[in-house]
C-alpha cells in the first residue's frame, strides 16, 4: 500500500511539474498546505430573493448542495497540494491525475460556479434588478444591440439547457460578450472539456438544475428565468466584467 502510495504521489507530482512548465503562473506560489476551500456565508438572508427565489430552496441549495460540493472538493484537493487558485484547477482539469479529474470537474467546478450565482444576486431595491451600468452597458449594446437582445438571447439559452446545467456570460480572450451554456457544473473555464469557442470568463451565471427552482417553480423553469433577472446584481457583473477586460 505504501508503494503504492507513493507511485501516485511521484505521478502526481509530475503532472503538476508538466504543468507548471507549460504555464508557471497558474502554478506558482501555491498557499501553505494547498488550495482550501469552504463554503462561504451568502451576502443575504435565505429569505431575501423572495419571491424571485423562496428561502426554502436557498436554505437547501447552498447548505445542502453547494456544501456538498466543498466536502467533496476538499477531499480531493489533499491529493493535489500544488494547487494554488480555483481558476487555475478548473483550466487544467486535464492535466490533474485520471482519477481525481471526475471528482474535480463535478465538484470544483459545483462550488466555482455556486460562488459565483450567489455572489451576482442581492434583494431586489438593494442591489437586485435594474439594469446594467458603465462599461458593462456600453458593451453589452455593442455585441447585442440592446440590453433586451442580450436577455432575451440569455433566457433562450437557459431554458434551453437540456437537462441540468448552466447559462453564462463570458469574456471572451479577444473581449467580447458571448452568451453560452455548459451541461451539469462545467463551465467556460474548463479548457479541454467544453469548446474552444465557448471558452471565456464568467461573469454572469444562472443554475437550471431542477434543485434551484423545482420546489417554487415544479416545471415551469422559463417562469424561474423570468423572475431571476429581478434579483441580479448588475453592479456585481459589472465589476466581475472589469476584472476579466
Amino acid at each position: 500500500m505504501q508503494n503504492m502510495t507513493r507511485r501516485h504521489a511521484l505521478k502526481t507530482t509530475a503532472l503538476l511539474g508538466a504543468a507548471a512548465a507549460l504555464r508557471p503562473s497558474l502554478f506558482a506560489q501555491p498557499v501553505a498546505g494547498g488550495l482550501r476551500v469552504s463554503l462561504k456565508d451568502l451576502p443575504y438572508d435565505y429569505d431575501a430573493l423572495e419571491p424571485a427565489i423562496d428561502e426554502k430552496t436557498m436554505r437547501i441549495h447552498h447548505g445542502k448542495h453547494h456544501g456538498g460540493y466543498v466536502r467533496n472538493l476538499q477531499t480531493a484537493l489533499e491529493e493535489l497540494p500544488g494547487q494554488s487558485s480555483m481558476e487555475g484547477l478548473l483550466r487544467d482539469i486535464p492535466l490533474l491525475p485520471e482519477s481525481l479529474q471526475t471528482t474535480v470537474r463535478n465538484n470544483g467546478g459545483g462550488h466555482w460556479n455556486h460562488d459565483l450565482f450567489w455572489e451576482i444576486m442581492a434583494p431586489p431595491g438593494e442591489g437586485g434588478g435594474g439594469q446594467p451600468r458603465g462599461s458593462l452597458a456600453a458593451t453589452i449594446l455593442r455585441d447585442f444591440g440592446s440590453l433586451k437582445a442580450f436577455t432575451d438571447q440569455f433566457s433562450q439559452a437557459a431554458s434551453g439547457v437540456f437537462g441540468s446545467g448552466w447559462a453564462w456570460l463570458i469574456v471572451t480572450p479577444q473581449g467580447r460578450l458571448k452568451v453560452t451554456s455548459t451541461p451539469n457544473q462545467d463551465n467556460p473555464l474548463m479548457r479541454g472539456l467544453v469548446p474552444d469557442t465557448e471558452l471565456g470568463t464568467p461573469i454572469l451565471g444562472l443554475d437550471v438544475w431542477e434543485h434551484a427552482y423545482y420546489l417554487h417553480y415544479q416545471n415551469r423553469r422559463g417562469d424561474y428565468v423570468s423572475n431571476w433577472w429581478k434579483v441580479v446584481n448588475w453592479d456585481a457583473v459589472g465589476a466581475k466584467f472589469e476584472q476579466a477586460r
